[in-house]
């Protein structure tokens, strides 16, 4: 009961004073699938008013009970009845059920979040846990707001941090999840990155081709390939260089082009956690060499908070990343984002000074293909005012088609248009 009161006194605290209502995030259990809403709630005495998602909501906490009522926008209610451990909340939501002509209740829990409050701010994330999937189960990392400008670190591939030590399982460990203050579902989050930096002195890669990219006449060639492969990164110079390099390839080196093979946001309610090394509209394992300093990643949002990952930093990656392992790093990383309002988006999008470009992601490079033609379209008809026909006339002159990956489940198709060839200027 005294953990109870506290909360409730924490709560009533803040929504006397010029602080923001407080934040709660729930995960309601719907037959095995987690479902989460982000709830905003204030008191006046006993009395609860809020918002569950944009649905007003109204309640009271009576005898050591937290009950309250969201009204969806057909009228119907969502009922929630809960007991309170600091900050952290069980109990259960009466939901309508999947028929819409009865009702059914699940268990759900709640936890606070810790919203920021006043100007944005540069904050610093030092990670203490990784993640092989993108899901919307995990706890946030850290709590941002629009604007926030965010410096972390990732881990390589295999798990290995900036110090040689192994500290998450391999397979793309990413850094995250960060829960962006006001992303709701259908929204639009714009990715900055600021700044990627090489924050050690190597990287690994692998000799070989992988698989979509092997002819017969090299697969034959090809029975002692996939060995690990060690380059070493000269920080200050900008290069990269073999180390105990083949007697054809001594003095070889290339400029290191830093790049996060992986970003991503949670995956929609009824979607299972999503490898790590996978992709899809939402993100992931995208290992496209565009996703450098200075791009912007616009992806949608389908979870409360968004809950965006990055991981997988590449000291270099060619088009395709065809030996599957591109030069494997850990990185520095500053980002930020903002919200766009709500559209659709087929394709992940990335924008730099010089061109915009979306990603086809599918089984195939046909299917990728097409994948790409239909979101540049899109973009295209979203943002420059064209219809179908205008804009495949824009692409019958201007459109870049390349490679980005042949390495993951999904190969990827990147279409790019330079800005100089655009039709006009962006629509706000």
């Amino acid at each position: 009961m005294r953990a109870l009161l506290l909360s409730f006194a924490i709560l009533a605290a803040a929504s006397s004073a010029y602080a923001a209502p407080q934040t709660w995030l729930l995960a309601v259990d719907q037959w095995g699938n987690t479902e989460h809403r982000a709830l905003t709630l204030e008191t006046a005495g006993k009395a609860l008013s809020g918002s569950l998602d944009g649905w007003p909501v109204t309640g009271r906490y009576d005898g050591g009970r937290l009950i309250f009522e969201a009204v969806d926008s057909h009228g119907v209610p969502y009922r929630f009845e809960a007991t309170a451990r600091g900050d952290r909340w069980t109990g259960w939501a009466d939901y309508p059920d999947t028929t819409n002509t009865g009702r059914a209740r699940h268990a759900f829990s709640a936890m606070r979040l810790d919203i920021p409050q006043g100007p944005v701010r540069s904050v610093t994330y030092e990670p203490k846990q990784f993640s092989n999937t993108f899901n919307a189960d995990l706890p946030p990392a850290l709590v941002i707001r629009p604007g926030d400008i965010v410096s972390t670190r990732t881990i390589d591939s295999g798990g290995v941090n900036e110090q040689g030590r192994v500290v998450a399982l391999y397979g793309n460990p990413q850094t995250g999840p960060f829960y962006v203050v006001g992303a709701k579902a259908g929204d639009v989050l714009a990715i900055t990155i600021r700044r990627l930096a090489l924050n050690r002195d190597y990287a690994d890669s692998l000799d070989g081709v992988t698989g979509r990219a092997m002819s017969l006449g090299l697969a034959a060639k090809a029975s002692g390939l996939g060995k690990r492969v060690r380059w070493r990164l000269d920080r200050a110079a900008g290069l990269a260089s073999l180390e105990g390099a083949p007697d054809n390839l001594k003095g070889y080196a290339v400029p290191v082009r830093p790049m996060l093979g992986g970003l991503g946001v949670a995956p929609d309610f009824g979607f299972p956690p999503q490898s790590a090394g996978d992709s899809g509209r939402w993100g992931g394992n995208m290992d496209f060499n565009g996703i450098v300093e200075g791009a912007t990643v616009y992806l949608p949002v389908f979870q409360p908070g968004a809950m965006l990952f990055l991981g997988d930093g590449h000291a270099r990656q060619g088009d395709g990343e065809t030996t599957q392992w591109a030069l494997e790093t850990s990185l520095d990383v500053e980002f930020s984002v903002k919200l766009l309002p709500a559209r659709p988006i087929a394709s992940p999008r990335i924008e730099t000074d010089q061109r915009i470009s979306v990603l086809g992601q599918a089984s195939s490079l046909d299917e990728a293909a097409r994948a790409a033609t239909g979101a540049m379209v899109q973009w295209l008809e979203q943002d420059y005012g064209l219809n179908a026909s205008e804009a495949s006339l824009i692409l019958g002159v201007a459109a870049e088609y390349s490679v980005a990956t042949l390495a993951g489940r999904n190969a990827g198709v990147t279409l790019s248009l330079e800005r100089s060839r655009l039709p006009g200027p962006r629509r706000e």
